[in-house]
């Protein structure tokens, strides 16, 4: 599904040029569960959004599903990110004027999809995180886990192949980590694709693939 090449990217800090990612090269195949781990500042953050289209390698390639990055036009790109990625973020990333279910709803009208059809999806994917009881709460209602699992929620309504989990624990205590930790490995079960982003080894360790990144480097952990 995910294959990078020799992928660089550099990045200008004043008048240094720094290197994001320094020659990185990455498989991952439909219905994997990898996490990538490392320290602030390693890289993490540039390859998860060269992974999830939403930016671009200055050299090296990346095919996704078998074709290059590159053939793909902007509407296309576009399109993938909406319909065959779900992003989960650290911060959460919800519009806090709306509600739990609104949030959840918003990348299906992005779609198109119609209302029916679309309320069915958004009840489905709460029911998968457990958040019915929680549809019509604003996320100033809902705790740090709750927001996490409405965010969580949002990214699998519109039924992706690929989800790209950023830092998802990262501002969770270690009971609601475990908690939201559970549900990415019931999704995996159910045959989602997961890439999974985390400075934390004990987070990493529950994939069932681990993939090391430091100073741009890209390195396969051996268990």
């Amino acid at each position: 599904m995910i294959d990078l090449n020799d992928i660089s990217k550099m990045y200008l800090v004043g008048e240094e040029e720094v290197r994001a990612l320094d020659h990185a090269s990455m498989h991952i195949y439909p219905g994997e569960f990898v996490s990538i781990i490392g320290p602030s500042g390693s890289g993490k953050s540039t390859l998860m959004n060269i992974i999830g289209c939403l930016d671009t390698a200055d050299a090296g390639t990346y095919l996704l599903d078998k074709i290059p990055i590159e053939d793909y036009t902007e509407n296309e790109l576009a399109r993938i990110r909406n319909r065959k990625i779900g992003f989960v973020f650290q911060s959460f990333n919800l519009i806090p004027k709306l509600t739990a279910e609104e949030n959840v709803e918003l990348p299906l009208i992005y779609q198109g999809m119609k209302r029916s059809e679309r309320a069915g999806r958004v009840q489905e994917a709460l029911a998968r995180v457990g958040l019915q009881k929680r549809a019509k709460h604003l996320p100033t209602e809902l705790s740090g886990g709750q927001q996490q699992r409405v965010a969580i929620a949002r990214a699998i309504a519109t039924r992706p192949s690929l989800i790209l989990a950023d830092e998802p624990t990262g501002n969770l205590d270690s009971k609601t980590s475990q908690e939201i930790m559970a549900i990415f490995h019931e999704l995996h079960e159910q045959g989602n694709t997961i890439v999974l982003i985390t400075h934390d080894d004990n987070v990493a360790r529950q994939a069932s693939r681990r993939i090391h990144i430091l100073d741009g480097k890209v390195t396969e952990v051996e268990e």
